[in-house]
């Protein structure tokens, strides 16, 4: 297993990330999008979720493909991001057909970031403005760190952020990870600065500490959220070809790399969420064994995508916690 190229999630042909922020909100949105419509599934893992169009991915309901998906800022009214991303691919033609008409199918989900410091004391709702700008901004090329969903996300201890990582498996299936850092628990060990997620690191992607670091396997982490403040949500995304049920399969797995990189994880206070995305444009190598080397793949690349996001956040006016990248070099 190896990098992709960028080390993003657009390694797999045909993706592009956007982004978009408002820095006097404190907030912002990421949105992915494909050449064309993409097979997804969804896990939910976290008890405090807040989603949208989640229930159309279950392998059983009609809809086989997604248009793009959403992470945003702003709790529940971030969900209206995806009305704004909606809007610009009717605009474009893109939607599922009935009859005459066209319905672009955009499940999103989002994250609290309405207590960081931001201006929220706004007239119109600037979600769907933020998702309309995110969509028109998508490329194969994107910033990570305090940007798009990222843009005002807080873990335990550090400033969180956009994240992202990619991976070709020695069979020649790339998988990649995009995620949105907003913790209730520490992507850190202990009151240093080691990565929880280092013992999948490929190269300094997040620093190089190494596995040197003080872990304590009986520290008992104190909540420093409150219910329905804190959540890390993430995309996966191959090339290989999985159905709805596959990739329902594949974000189920890539949930272990949430639980690698963030302790703790999957608490009653997340809404943690992994949405899988296929462009299914290479054959299972071996339809027994691939989808279970996936899923061990899916699982590391999220894991280093996290790190990364929280890595690569930078210090802006107002900030309440520290950037990692700005707090020094000694990993203890």
């Amino acid at each position: 297993m190896r990098q992709g190229t960028r080390n993003l999630i657009t390694d797999i042909a045909g993706l592009r990330v956007g982004n978009a922020r408002d820095d006097g909100l404190r907030s912002g949105v990421t949105v992915l999008l494909a050449d064309r419509p993409l097979a997804c599934g969804v896990n939910v893992m976290g008890g405090a979720p807040g989603t949208r169009e989640t229930d159309l991915l279950a392998p059983d309901k009609m809809v086989p493909a997604v248009d793009a998906l959403v992470l945003s800022g702003g709790s529940a009214f971030g969900l209206a991001a995806c009305d704004g991303v909606a809007e610009g691919l009717r605009a474009m033609g893109r939607g599922f057909q009935v009859g005459p008409v066209r319905v672009p199918i955009v499940p999103g989900a989002i994250v609290f970031d309405l207590l960081n410091g931001g201006d929220k004391d706004w007239g119109a709702n600037p979600y769907p403005g933020l998702g309309r700008a995110a969509l028109s901004a998508a490329a194969p090329d994107f910033a990570i760190g305090s940007e798009g969903g990222g843009t005002g996300a807080l873990t335990h201890r550090w400033k969180g952020g956009l994240g992202s990582a990619s991976a070709v498996l020695d069979c020649g299936i790339t998988i990649g990870a995009l995620v949105v850092v907003n913790a209730l628990g520490s992507v850190t060990a202990g009151s240093g600065r080691q990565f929880w997620a280092a013992p999948y690191e490929l190269g300094d992607e997040f620093g190089g500490l190494g596995l040197n670091g003080p872990y304590d396997p009986g520290h008992e982490p104190q909540a420093t959220k409150r219910l329905g403040e804190a959540t890390t949500i993430a995309i996966v995304a191959t090339d290989a070809a999985l159905d709805k049920a596959g990739l329902t399969r594949l974000a189920t797995a890539a949930q272990d790399g949430m639980a690698r990189a963030i302790l703790p994880s999957h608490t009653p206070f997340d809404g943690d969420l992994v949405f899988a995305v296929s462009t299914g444009a290479r054959p299972l190598p071996d339809p027994a064994i691939t989808p279970f080397a996936l899923g061990h793949a899916a699982a590391c690349v999220l894991a280093r995508a996290i790190a990364r996001g929280v890595h690569a956040a930078s210090p802006r006016p107002g900030d309440l916690q520290p950037c990692w990248s700005g707090a020094g070099t000694d990993p203890r």
